[in-house]
């Protein structure tokens, strides 16, 4: 038996505190083995907190107000998940059957405002974003290991099913959390049956290869406020995948990985023909759009205490849909080609000591031609991440760790680009007993000015034109930090 609970407040560095609190639950039961055996879980969470929301630069540049303040001091939000689930594996000489059952109930209360008086300069533009469902699902998986043409062979089968009933997902207009007037309330329904097979052959001791095909249908069922956005639409997919790996020459796997995938969206834009906001025409969109992935790859432990992974890959997508949460409307997004490089290497010295390594650089570009520029915003060029961690040395643990993220645009022509992110954080902690842990936490040691968030787009202060002004509207990082724990474990 596995008990859990965790209770947490926070008011973070803001002016206006965020008064975050958070609880977490949990129970488990196992029985048996991971071969053999089974699991009963239950999970709790509940939070509630009150947001500081991303501020126009131009707020902070004419000291309107200072870099942890916010425009609207009512925004933030309630949520909780409940759930409950059943794990059941049982295998034998050459097979293995695992059946996972689970359930939960989930509610989202989220208050923003983003645009704070473009659209409304009396009241104001807070929207209340609310969802409420209960889900239930299952997932069997069965397993065979056995031998064809004298060559060892593995086949997986397998089957899927999740169903989604959500009872209100709703889009308000507020002032300070008080309903203004309903922008749009749908009740959904939205279910799925998957199957998939999959076959791993080793043709040779360093040669095998891996194929699988999987079946996707979806039904979705929307009840709109708004009549004419009601609807059934039902979709359904077909994503084969293969792959080859070739290896260990010395301590050292090439592979490649080729496959269809695809991108679910919200089923309300399956069934929209017309603006909720404007009463105008609106079209319907595929709610399953296909993606075209690739990687190739070489992984190797050919040096003492190393290893290193490189990965080439790229990603293909017909169209990036999205729900436009604060207006209400679905927007099909252009297709796109996404390429890069992940490099991973981890690098144990000593028994104590481990160093790790990581840098990924992608190219995300819109592939159709469009005057407003072909760049994808918001996406990251250059990733870059390491680490040292000291483990066990005379009672004595902790670890150093620097991330930086590049500039990317936050336009399509690339024009507006943020600024790039570094941060470094650090741990020392001390052993105290078996079940004791004194630990001290240091977060953005450099003290860095970054954005853990960057967006351009059009926004309205008090006194400002009626069209607003287009600025960068960004979530700071936030300031070094300490953070001090005792840790008991019984």
């Amino acid at each position: 038996m596995l008990v859990g609970l965790e209770v947490e407040h926070n008011d973070g560095p803001w002016t206006r505190p965020d008064d975050y609190r958070r609880v977490n639950g949990l129970v488990r039961y196992t029985a048996g083995d991971a071969v053999n055996g089974f699991s009963i879980t239950g999970m709790g969470y509940r939070a509630t907190w009150d947001s500081s929301d991303q501020v126009p630069q131009r707020a902070i540049d004419s000291v309107l107000i200072v870099r942890f303040g916010t425009i609207d001091a009512s925004d933030g939000g309630d949520t909780y998940r409940y759930s409950g689930s059943l794990e059941w594996q049982r295998s034998r000489r050459n097979s293995s059957t695992k059946v996972v059952a689970y359930g939960f109930g989930y509610d989202l209360n989220l208050y923003s405002n983003f645009t704070f008086f473009l659209d409304d300069a009396e009241r104001g533009d807070q929207f209340h974003q609310a969802d409420h469902r209960l889900v239930s699902g299952a997932k069997v998986t069965h397993t065979r290991i056995g031998r064809f043409a004298d060559r060892e062979m593995r086949n997986t089968v397998g089957l899927q099913v999740r169903s989604d009933d959500i009872a209100k997902v709703g889009l308000y207009h507020t002032q300070a959390r008080d309903l203004i007037d309903t922008v749009r309330q749908d009740d959904v329904l939205q279910t799925s049956l998957s199957g998939y097979a999959q076959n791993e052959t080793s043709w040779a001791p360093k040669v095998r290869t891996l194929a699988g095909l999987r079946v996707d249908g979806y039904r979705f069922r929307v009840a709109s406020d708004y009549q004419v956005n009601s609807g059934t639409v039902r979709a359904g997919i077909v994503s084969p995948k293969g792959g080859v790996v070739l290896g260990p020459f010395r301590g050292t796997e090439l592979y490649a990985n080729i496959g269809l995938g695809f991108h679910s969206n919200d089923a309300r834009g399956a069934t929209i023909t017309r603006d909720p906001s404007t009463g105008g025409a609106a079209d319907p969109v595929t709610p399953l759009v296909r993606a075209q992935g690739a990687e190739v790859g070489v992984r190797t432990v050919a040096v003492p205490h190393l290893q290193t992974t490189l990965t080439i890959w790229s990603l293909l997508l017909a169209s990036e849909l999205l729900f436009v949460g604060d207006a209400g409307t679905t927007e099909a997004g252009r297709p796109s080609h996404r390429y890069g490089f992940e490099l991973a290497n981890y690098y144990a010295p000593r028994p104590w000591l481990t160093l790790d390594a990581d840098a990924s650089w992608s190219s995300s570009h819109f592939t159709d031609s469009d005057p407003a520029g072909d760049h994808i915003p918001g996406s990251v060029q250059a990733v870059i991440s390491g680490g040292a961690t000291v483990q066990d040395l005379r009672h004595l643990f902790g670890s150093v760790r620097l991330r930086y993220f590049g500039p990317r645009p936050l336009i399509e022509d690339g024009s507006i680009r943020s600024k790039a992110t570094s941060l470094l954080n650090a741990e020392i902690g001390y052993q105290v007993t078996n079940s004791v842990k004194l630990l001290l936490d240091v977060f953005n040691c450099l003290n860095g000015k970054g954005s853990d968030i960057d967006y351009y787009y059009a926004s309205r202060l008090p006194g400002e034109p009626p069209g607003g002004v287009d600025d960068i509207h960004l979530h700071p990082t936030i300031p070094r930090t300490a953070r001090v724990s005792l840790i008991v474990g019984f």
